[in-house]
């Protein structure tokens, strides 16, 4: 579970019963659109809108295969 100072401050979406996203995203070197893909995927569902977070992980996602492209290509 994630610990903030102020456990008041921890948003809803954010929490969990098992590894916390960002662990999880260090415990595998993701880089920064890798780790916001599955940011956006844990917590969909969990705030108001859950398809404006699946979109927001197809953005990174969409970024992340760009960004593979260019490199296979250099």
């Amino acid at each position: 579970m994630i610990m903030f100072l102020d456990e008041n401050l921890t948003p809803k979406h954010y929490a969990t019963d098992s590894i916390d996203v960002i662990d999880f995203c260090k415990l595998y070197k993701l880089d920064f659109n890798k780790g916001n893909i599955i940011k956006y995927i844990c917590r969909a569902g969990k705030k108001d809108n859950e398809l404006e977070d699946l979109k927001k992980a197809l953005t990174y996602l969409e970024r992340e295969i760009d960004y593979v492209k260019k490199l296979e290509n250099l």
